[in-house]
């Protein structure tokens, strides 16, 4: 029996036991007469390199990667996930099928069941406002913490969250306004500024505020505006910091005003009506951010020059 066991596979074709596995073909053949003993076969080897033993002991893994945008991490197993499945099942199994999922909802923790439907209401708020993984994940890890310090008691779950993405988008450099939070989550804007003091006090959050530049591609991509466009406005931005004319001002003001001036700077005028609107701002606002703008950094001889070239340009066309 022992040996039958180490006998080596031989070819059925010529008998010959040299036999090479061919990763690129995914094929068995024999190197004696070439007969292709096997073909399509799995490749079972890591789709990650290492070049050492602690390189390697860190990449490797089994499973899914973990994950805080799923209430158990991505580890359980979930019993159906719908009652379209029953019919799945055949009907002698059924009764036991359904016994099995019904006594699965029993047996999940509280915890475990807030986390479940709040974070499929982090995920399409991420979804709604273009966010990205890392941002998601981020949340998703802060509102576990939240929640498992008992923060989200007697407060809404949605302003809890939306409040924890108007943090770390800031944080993470895609800052999103309040007036787009509350439209994505249907929360006033006041209620998530109280939220959002309430949770970064709580789970001691510090972020320093937006700063208008961080703004500027966004808007500039919701307006169409070009890159040329993108870069002038920053620039501008990044001189007037210099002449102190930012501080103390919204950021989302100050961003919409460089913009302005920026689009008219390279013949790619928008109205002020049309970047209130994008950005969420007044026009009122916009105009005095933009007297601030061109007078303190001595550009409105040529924005005003360029602004009535432009409009020449319409009346002939």
């Amino acid at each position: 029996m022992a040996k039958d066991l180490e006998k080596k596979p031989k070819c059925p074709e010529c008998g010959g036991e040299e036999l090479d596995r061919d990763e690129s073909r995914a094929e068995i053949i024999c190197r004696k007469c070439g007969a292709v003993l096997e073909e399509d076969l799995v490749d079972r080897t890591p789709e990650w390199r290492a070049f050492d033993i602690e390189e390697k002991s860190k990449r490797t893994r089994t499973g899914a990667p973990i994950t805080f945008t799923k209430h158990d991490k991505g580890f359980s197993t979930e019993i159906g996930k719908s009652t379209a499945e029953l019919y799945k099942v055949p009907v002698k199994k059924r009764a036991q099928y359904y016994r099995l999922r019904k006594w699965h909802k029993r047996l999940t923790k509280s915890k475990d069941r807030n986390l479940s439907y709040s974070l499929s209401e982090l995920s399409r708020q991420i979804s709604y406002l273009g966010l990205s993984t890392s941002i998601h994940e981020e949340v998703g890890r802060l509102y576990e913490k939240a929640v498992t310090k008992g923060l989200v008691r007697g407060r809404s779950m949605e302003s809890i969250i939306t409040a924890l993405i108007y943090a770390v988008a800031r944080e993470q450099g895609s800052p999103r306004t309040l007036a787009e939070l509350s439209a994505a989550s249907g929360i006033d804007k006041r209620e998530i500024g109280r939220a959002y003091r309430y949770i970064a006090r709580e789970l001691k959050i510090r972020i320093l505020p937006a700063t208008a530049e961080e703004y500027i591609p966004r808007f500039s991509s919701l307006l169409g505006l070009s890159g040329n466009v993108q870069a002038r406005a920053i620039e501008i931005l990044r001189k007037a910091e210099g002449e102190d004319v930012v501080s103390g001002k919204g950021p989302t003001g100050i961003a919409a005003s460089a913009l302005y001036i920026a689009a008219v700077l390279e013949s790619e005028k928008r109205t002020q009506r049309d970047i209130a609107d994008v950005v969420g701002v007044t026009e009122v606002t916009i105009r005095n951010r933009y007297k601030d703008l061109v007078e303190k950094l001595g550009i409105e001889e040529e924005v005003e020059k360029k602004a009535q070239e432009a409009e020449k340009q319409n009346e002939r066309g």
